[in-house]
């Protein structure tokens, strides 16, 4: 599979509650990310930083 071309940098302004940083851990053949328990059925935006 062809690695894609760096796409460039995107600004995002996004309003919230709270923040997390974390790394995608590999899950299957897909990524996933554990967020808090309290988290469970709420909204969240995912941004790839790099």
């Amino acid at each position: 599979m062809a690695r894609r071309q760096r796409a460039t940098l995107s600004k995002f302004e996004v309003y919230g509650q709270e923040m997390i940083e974390k790394e995608v851990k590999a899950a299957g053949n897909s990524g996933r990310v554990y967020l808090p328990p309290d988290w469970v059925g709420r909204k969240v935006k995912i941004i790839r930083m790099d």
